[in-house]
């Protein structure tokens, strides 16, 4: 079951990673992201948000959102990494405003917002970026063939003053935004693209 937001916020202080996405489906590479992040920065949840529209992908090919939220709800574990349709239940559909509207409804929340590198390569194309990068700390995590691309992008050349070690990962979602760290981990293969062709080969 996707978790049930309470209407007034969380009271209690927690630190709360968040890792948006299709999840068209979800698979084991989201998992390994969350599993490290949880580990690495000691959060006390997970949520991965499953959005009910991404402005920067196609529609075609794109499973209804009650299907990409139940693959999210079979990798989590209802307790610790939580599937949930927040955003939908919010009325967002981009970044920055579902940053602003998370913020609000739970200020006493530490968030930390996760992406692979690919997207920190893409972030650009992103509405707003600048304010994305601004809004909460950022969790970044290797992925094939993107992290060295990503590194010298626009988005890590800008803010290259403000990365932070490593080693600093469990002060992060203390930390004033905009801060960033690269999480030196091994990457993970899996994609939903790969996972997708997969399931079309055997059904066909």
């Amino acid at each position: 079951m996707s978790y049930s937001i309470p209407r007034y916020g969380h009271r209690h202080a927690l630190r709360v990673g968040l890792l948006g996405g299709s999840f068209n489906p979800a698979h084991e590479g989201h998992l390994h992201v969350a599993r490290q992040a949880m580990t690495r920065l000691r959060l006390d949840q997970l949520w991965l948000m499953v959005s009910p529209g991404n402005p920067l992908k196609p529609t075609n090919g794109m499973a209804p959102f009650a299907e990409r939220l139940a693959s999210a709800e079979k990798i989590a574990d209802g307790r610790r990494i939580i599937a949930t349709d927040i955003e939908q239940r919010l009325g967002t559909r981009y970044t920055k405003d579902t940053m602003r509207a998370l913020t609000r409804r739970f200020p006493a929340q530490q968030f930390v917002w996760l992406m692979g590198a690919d997207n920190l390569s893409q972030l650009p194309r992103w509405g707003n970026w600048l304010r994305i990068m601004r809004a909460m700390p950022m969790l970044v995590l290797p992925r094939p063939g993107a992290t060295r691309p990503a590194l010298a992008g626009q988005v890590a050349s800008r803010f290259r003053k403000h990365r932070l070690p490593a080693r600093s990962g469990l002060c992060l979602p203390m930390a004033a935004a905009p801060c960033w760290i690269l999480l030196p981990v091994k990457e993970n293969p899996a994609s939903a693209t790969a996972l997708r062709r997969k399931i079309e080969g055997v059904s066909s």
